[in-house]
This record gives structure tokens, sequence and C-alpha cells, in this order.
């Protein structure tokens, strides 16, 4: 046998072949590891968008079903003067405008508990405007809320009391009162981060 430290028996180092391809399969290893990374940060970032769309949908809905359940039967007065109904939803079908109850006192103010509160699409936005006076004077409206933007339309129904859709109200040509609430309000939206409409039913008192 050779003796240790023999020539022939030490221990050869890496060619420079084999240092160049352990180079590139860490390269690759590098590579497919980044790819599989920023797949998963990119998809991260899409569900992140997506429960922040969600989130605000949901608020929206949550704001809309707090006004409608809790809709009175009564009447207001506009800047002019002139009756308006409890509830009034424009032919159009992109505005609607209620008296609601539930108006918050913390401070007790001598004042309603009612207030006016009217939804209206502008802008491609679904906007939130309240009033805090019924019987308002004429003043300038107060700055809305936006609820939703990216709208692309909005249509509003209202079910009467024979389970009829109405697309106004109060309908035109009917016996109805200025404090008669619908049965139900249908609100169809259609967004630009969804592909079809998103639809929407409230019960009212």
């Amino acid at each position: 046998m050779n003796p240790r430290g023999h020539p022939s028996c030490r221990a050869r180092g890496f060619t420079l072949i084999e240092m160049l391809v352990a180079v590139a399969i860490f390269a690759v290893l590098a590579v497919l590891a980044y790819a599989g990374l920023d797949a998963v940060l990119r998809q991260r970032g899409e569900l992140d968008q997506h429960y922040q769309r969600l989130h605000v949908l949901q608020r929206a809905y949550e704001v809309m079903q707090r006004d409608f359940s809790q809709a009175a039967p009564r009447g207001a007065r506009d800047e002019l003067g002139g009756p308006l109904p409890a509830l009034r939803g424009d032919p159009s079908g992109h505005v609607v405008a209620l008296t609601r109850a539930g108006y918050p006192n913390p401070a007790k103010v001598r004042r309603s508990h009612l207030l006016r509160v009217r939804y209206e699409l502008h802008d491609r936005q679904l906007l939130r405007l309240q009033f805090p006076v019924l019987d308002r004077a004429p003043v300038a409206a107060p700055q809305p809320v936006v609820l939703l933007r990216g709208v692309r339309s909005l249509r509003l129904r209202y079910l009467d009391a024979s389970g009829n859709w109405q697309p106004s109200w109060p309908p035109a040509g009917a016996s109805t009162s200025a404090t008669t609430l619908p049965r139900a309000v249908e609100v169809t939206l259609r967004v630009d981060h969804l592909a079809g409409p998103l639809q929407w039913l409230f019960v009212l008192p």
C-alpha cells in the first residue's frame, strides 16, 4: 500500500467543467424558485384585491340594509317646501330617497329621530346623501359619501301590496298615499370587477 500523503492518494479538487455545471444547476434552481415565489406573491396580491372588493360590497350592502330596514312612513318637504313621499323612487331607476328612523342622538339634542337619505348613481359611483332635517330649507345638499366605485349601471324596483314590481315609487297612476311604503326594494348593480349583475333585495317594515 502507498503510505499516507503519497501524491497518488491525495483528494483532488473540482475541475472547471464540474464547477460550471454546478453553477448552472444552482442558477436553474434559483430561477425556478424565483418564478414560484413570484407566482405565489402575485396570487396573494390578487386575493387581497378580491377580499378588498368583497369588503366594499359588504359594507355598501350593510349601509343600504340598515336604511331600508328602518324606513318610516313619514313624508318630507323639499328645499322649496314641496311635499315628498316617504319613499320616492325616480322613474329612471337611478335615484331613491326615503325617510328612515333610528337616527342616533348620543348628545340628546332636541331633534327628530328621523332623517332623510338618498341613493343615486353619478359618474359610475353609487352615492349616499344624508339630510338630518326632514323639512329642509333651501340650502346646499350635504356632501355625498361614495359607497361603490366602478358602477356601470343601477336599477331599482319596488314591490307593491299586490305583489307586482314597479319601476318607480309611488307607482304612476296608482292611488297610493305619500306615506305608503313598498313591501320590498330590489337593487340591481353591475360593477366593473364582476361579470354578472349583483342583485340585492331589501324588505321594508
